[in-house]
């Protein structure tokens, strides 16, 4: 029987750490794999004056962003952090309840703008809320919680950095392009893509930007036109696995309605 992904090499960008359920999938569905990660994730430890911070009074809500965040805050904070704790995605939950906490609040979207639509965080006025996170990223959850009247301490407990592909992820990926192999490049977020691209080497990039592209949802599809990219790309409603891999085979057997 043909698997799913046969004859397909797929780029593997997450960081190695997280990578390997994805691999293990898409290699049991057939696909040749290059593990090509570009960030690397470091913990971030919060300083005095945020510890203060953290324990000057109880929290209504411990909102967790990623996987990353649970683990930095369990390890450095340790849980429980507030009285409710809420999950954005389903593999950020699953952690969650792994060290032994009840999630009270999880989005159907894996997003930001799910997790807003909830009706526990539609009248926040009063409540103080704890934001874990990793560095930077965006603002939207802050921004809209303190205007609904939410006092929000965001807290980062981790940091994403840009690391180059290895000697083997390069050879692969030319080797891939070269000989015409159906190719999918996967990308969670606008930052792996970005540094996708300031690691690949020069004379590589623009048949990697002719290939396929994977991407959770409009936001990343956007910022990879505008970076230049000229192959199709796949829109999958969410990062998580499940998602990516639907979108993925859809896209396979022509019938992904994302794909532009």
């Amino acid at each position: 029987m043909t698997a799913a992904l046969d004859g397909v090499t797929v780029v593997v960008t997450r960081p190695a750490a997280q990578a390997g359920p994805w691999l293990e999938r898409v290699r049991a569905l057939g696909a040749n794999c290059i593990a090509c990660p570009t960030l690397q994730i470091d913990w971030l430890v919060p300083d005095a004056a945020m510890m203060q911070r953290l324990r000057a009074q109880p929290w209504d809500w411990a909102i967790f962003t990623s996987t990353n965040a649970v683990a930095a805050a369990a390890a450095q904070l340790g849980l429980p952090l507030a009285a409710r704790h809420a999950a954005i995605g389903h593999a950020t939950a699953e952690a969650l309840r792994r060290q032994g906490i009840t999630v009270a609040a999880q989005p159907a979207a894996a997003n930001s703008e799910g997790l807003l639509e909830l009706p526990q965080f539609s009248g926040v006025a009063g409540q103080a809320i704890l934001l874990l996170k990793g560095e930077g990223g965006r603002e939207l959850l802050r921004d809209t919680l303190i205007a609904r009247g939410a006092k929000v301490l965001p807290l980062a407990v981790y940091r994403r950095s840009a690391i180059a592909p290895t000697r083997e992820a390069i050879a692969g990926l030319a080797a891939a392009l070269d000989n015409g192999r159906r190719v999918v490049v996967a990308v969670t977020s606008v930052e792996v893509l970005e540094a996708l691209l300031r690691g690949c080497p020069a004379d590589l990039a623009p048949a990697l930007r002719r290939s396929n592209l994977l991407v959770p949802g409009p936001r990343v599809q956007a910022a990879a036109r505008a970076a230049g990219w000229t192959g199709p790309i796949v829109v999958a409603a969410t990062a998580e696995d499940d998602a990516m891999l639907t979108a993925l085979r859809q896209h396979l057997e022509g019938t992904a309605p994302g794909t532009c």
